[in-house]
């Protein structure tokens, strides 16, 4: 046996830590040192070394590498919820801080609509709204469909499916503001705008936005989309002072809501974003244009189909503008301000019934628009006011234009009535014991320094005072004044209706005492209802949205405040006035009239005040700023505005006859003939038989006059009109 070799002994090798560490092994070299000058190892044995250390290397690369990029993105998502746990939380504390801000939860409610007045004729005919909303308030099923989806398409088209904020929406307006540089689109959903209008200010801070998504997230919550829809829809403002839809239809297009055309909802939906810019009545082609653009959003939307879009185009939505200029308003106006009078608080939706007739309002207001038009001076303004028996006021026009004046003259107006207002001063003498057929002269008169003249400077002499109202002679208005005294007149006056401050002085006999044309006119009533004092109104009832009635009127008036043959003797009197007086161009064909023509100094004001047994209207002309006029009397245009309204309300109505102008009663007041100025018995005030007062002529004729109608027709007593009297009736 062969002895065994022995193998050389290996020194060992202790690490050190001050030598340098042997070299790295090149990747294409053997390893050196010690392990090379071993034997060569088994092919088998290295092959299953190498496997191993193979694996072992390869193991190692991908574990070291897998493992770093783990652990990156490990610790990206740990981050990420951490600084997401801590934006949460940070946006939470400013929610929460915001809301802080606002009420309690608990006491949020949707505030109240303003209430609107919804004013009616007496047939239920629409006149206005007033109201600080200027519609009324309508339910979204009552709206046809297109009109809230021309709004979703424009303003918010993911409206049905959005919790109140719209990320999708917000996110395309962030973009497209930044490509614009500038605030071009809003992200704002209906729901957010409607907690704007609601609850919040129109300040643009972060602070209000926040609060809006507070708010418009707990609308979503508390209301189904239609009821924000209808909230939305009866409470945004679509310019010229109109607040939701119904409003908005009516101030441009004279109709409600419920009855606007697919192009008229377009143009109500592009008013949404800008009122003012779009408002069709100031740029008509701008609001045609940005309703073609919501006419695309709907097709886009899926709303309507492209042919309907293009009809819709064809045929735009035209304005109107007589819901805002018609004399309706005026009427409107005088109801609002008879309303406050009778209710103290008005908190929600409410009815107004009027008394007006609405033939009877279009047919005032197109005989004085009619007259007035015909003038070449276009600062004259007039006013009518039409009451019946019981003072339910029929018609109301305040203004030739209510679009151009507002002032309304039928009620606001106080202007000297002239002539009008004797009437007043004949019936104080007829109570104090004269009669129709009383004799006054007519001759220059003087009292305290104030001497009345006649407008033709010519004296009739002996007439009586039928004849002397008819023509209206100023100086027998002021000896009956004189007589009477000031105090009786102004009795008489206020007894009928008048309410205005009168002077206690003799020119009351002349109407230098201002009065508004509606009570002049309801004194008026008094003769033609057979004696009763009225009292002028336009509201009959008023309801609430349940029906309630807040106001029903009882219909009594002040009771009888002219004895029955006073009325008798008045109405034949003042019913010569259009048969020979100054009154002729206010005759009607087939009804009997009465009234009185007035005519201030200077040519001021020109009044026509008169009446049937149907109705009694007052008809003022004049220029607002008192100023003459050219040539216009109480005969002239006032006479001629009254007869045409007068003669159309009285089409088909039974003709009825007022106390004390039958034929009889009309001979009655021929008084026998009469020579110059011998003394003839009268009747005296007081019922005392009296001569005709023989009064002395004064130094000097004053210059305070009435004038009234320049024509001079022929007496049937033995006085006649001088040669120029008669020349100037042949021309007038």
């Amino acid at each position: 046996m062969a002895p065994r070799r022995s193998r050389p002994r290996q020194q060992r090798i202790e690490p050190s830590f001050d030598r340098p560490a042997p070299s790295r092994p090149q990747a294409t070299g053997r390893p050196t040192g010690p392990v090379a000058s071993q034997g060569a190892p088994n092919p088998q044995r290295r092959k299953t070394r190498r496997k191993p250390a193979k694996r072992r290397g390869g193991s190692r690369r991908r574990t070291g590498g897998g493992g770093g990029l783990g652990r990156f993105f490990g610790r990206m998502v740990y981050w990420s919820a951490v600084l997401g746990l801590w934006a949460v939380m940070g946006i939470a504390g400013v929610i929460a801080y915001h809301a802080m801000q606002l009420p309690p939860a608990s006491e949020w409610r949707v505030p109240d609509r303003p209430p609107n007045v919804r004013i009616v004729a007496n047939d239920g005919a629409l006149l206005a709204n007033r109201g600080d909303t200027g519609g009324e308030q309508i339910r979204v099923e009552e709206l046809p469909a297109y009109l809230p989806q021309a709004v979703i398409a424009i303003e918010d088209r993911r409206f049905r499916n959005h919790f109140g904020l719209d990320p999708i929406g917000l996110a395309r307006a962030m973009v497209v503001n930044a490509q614009a540089g500038r605030f071009v689109q809003g992200g704002s959903t209906i729901t957010q705008q409607l907690a704007k209008n609601l609850f919040l200010t129109a300040d643009r801070t972060i602070s209000r936005k926040i609060q809006e998504l507070i708010l418009a997230v707990w609308l979503e919550a508390t209301y189904s989309k239609d009821e924000i829809m209808e909230l939305y829809l009866n409470r945004v403002y679509l310019g010229a002072g109109a607040y939701g839809v119904d409003a908005a239809a009516r101030r441009y297009f004279g109709k409600a809501a419920s009855q606007v055309t697919l192009a008229e909802a377009a143009t109500l939906a592009g008013l949404l974003r800008a009122p003012s810019r779009w408002a069709p009545t100031r740029n008509p082609e701008g609001a045609e244009a940005r309703a073609a653009t919501v006419l695309q959003a709907m097709v886009e939307a899926g709303f309507i189909t492209t042919e309907e879009a293009a009809l819709a185009r064809s045929n735009p939505a035209a304005t109107v503008d007589r819901m805002r200029r018609g004399a309706a308003n005026y009427v409107a106006d005088a109801v609002m301000d008879e309303l406050d009078r009778l209710i103290d608080v008005v908190d929600g939706d409410i009815t107004v019934e009027t008394t007006v007739d609405p033939y009877l309002q279009s047919r005032a207001e197109l005989a004085l628009r009619g007259a007035l038009g015909a003038q070449d001076d276009t600062e004259l303004q007039g006013a009518i006011v039409s009451v019946d028996g019981t003072g339910a006021i029929r018609a109301m026009v305040g203004g030739r234009d209510y679009g151009q004046s507002q002032f309304n003259r039928a009620t606001r107006a106080f202007r000297q009535p002239g002539s009008a207002f004797k009437p007043f001063v004949y019936l104080a003498a007829l109570e104090g014991g004269l009669t129709p057929s009383s004799l006054r002269i007519d001759q220059p008169v003087s009292f305290g320094g104030w001497s009345p003249v006649n407008y033709s400077r010519e004296y009739r002499g002996p007439v009586t005072l039928a004849d002397a109202l008819a023509l209206s002679l100023n100086t027998v208005a002021a000896q009956l004044a004189h007589e009477v005294g000031p105090a009786r007149v102004i009795n008489v006056a206020e007894r009928l209706g008048i309410e205005s401050d009168m002077e206690r002085n003799a020119s009351i006999a002349l109407g230098t005492s201002e009065v508004s044309p509606t009570e002049l006119t309801g004194a008026y009533a008094a003769f033609a209802n057979g004696g009763y004092a009225i009292d002028p109104h336009l509201i009959v009832r008023v309801r609430d949205e349940e029906g309630r009635v807040l106001f029903s009127r009882d219909g009594t008036g002040f009771g009888q405040v002219i004895a029955p043959h006073h009325v008798r003797a008045m109405n034949a009197m003042l019913s010569r006035t259009l048969i020979i007086g100054t009154g002729r161009r206010a005759a009607l064909e087939t009804w009997t009239g009465a009234g009185k023509t007035g005519t201030t100094q200077g040519l001021r004001d020109a009044w026509f005040v008169g009446y049937t047994a149907n109705l009694t209207t007052g008809v003022w002309i004049g220029k607002d700023d008192n100023t003459p006029m050219d040539g216009i009397t109480g005969g002239g245009v006032p006479s001629q505005v009254w007869q045409a309204y007068m003669t159309d309300a009285h089409i088909g109505v039974p003709i009825a006859m007022l106390p004390g102008t039958d034929a009889q009663s009309l001979a009655a007041l021929n008084p026998a003939a009469i020579i110059g100025n011998q003394a003839i018995p009268g009747v005296g005030v007081g019922g005392v038989p009296e001569a005709v007062p023989q009064l002395q002529m004064p130094q000097s004729v004053g210059r305070h006059s009435d004038p009234e109608d320049r024509s001079s027709p022929v007496l049937p007593d033995a006085s006649q009109p001088s040669p120029l009297a008669r020349f100037l009736g042949s021309i007038f």
